[in-house]
């Protein structure tokens, strides 16, 4: 597979509501306005989507894999009458403590991508793949990589704004679908 038409969304707070609480059961899991209708409209246009995301939750607790599969399962379901689906699912299930190098913003989940979708040693193999977030370290674990930054305000995305210190060339998007619109725009 090539990272051509690859697109790396972060989960909560970019496709589905986060919660302070952590979303722990498919119940818990509903889509933000617009966002599987995004996914289905990219992936109409070629494009693959990768989705990375930090699971926390699964080391502390608060829900088990089998949850977690039940969430992604609801994603697939609601996707699937719209047109829309999911290429690949990485998520880690680390805390901040354990150390690991999967925990974003550090790149693990990238360098997996980057692995699966195109086979190249390049210090930059995501060069110009975008990477969609609502936090700062969602675009710092692509950026290293030569993803390309894009911040939708939905979820913590306003916070970050406010905090500044955005990689150079993060492009800002109302939601999902601003970004999807945009992306597609560029393309005409």
């Amino acid at each position: 597979m090539s990272t051509g038409k690859l697109i790396i969304l972060d989960r909560d707070g970019v496709i589905n509501e986060d919660r302070d609480d952590y979303v722990k059961s498919s119940a818990e899991w509903v889509p933000l306005p617009g966002s599987l209708e995004a996914i289905a409209l990219l992936n109409q246009s070629g494009y693959q989507i990768a989705i990375a995301t930090n699971q926390s939750g699964l080391a502390r607790g608060y829900f088990s894999i089998n949850d977690l599969h039940e969430m992604h399962g609801k994603m697939d379901l609601l996707l699937k009458p719209l047109g829309g689906h999911i290429d690949s699912i990485f998520f880690c299930p680390h805390v901040d403590a354990s150390g690991c190098d999967c925990r974003k913003p550090l790149p693990g989940l990238m360098k997996e991508i980057a692995l699966r979708y195109k086979k190249n040693d390049s210090v930059t193999p995501l060069l110009g793949v975008p990477i969609v977030g609502d936090s700062l370290r969602d675009l710092l674990a692509g950026v290293v990589l030569g993803a390309s930054p894009h911040l939708v305000l939905t979820g913590k995305g306003k916070k970050t704004l406010a905090k500044g210190d955005l990689p150079d060339g993060t492009q800002i998007h109302e939601d999902l679908m601003a970004f999807a619109n945009a992306l597609l725009q560029d393309k005409v």
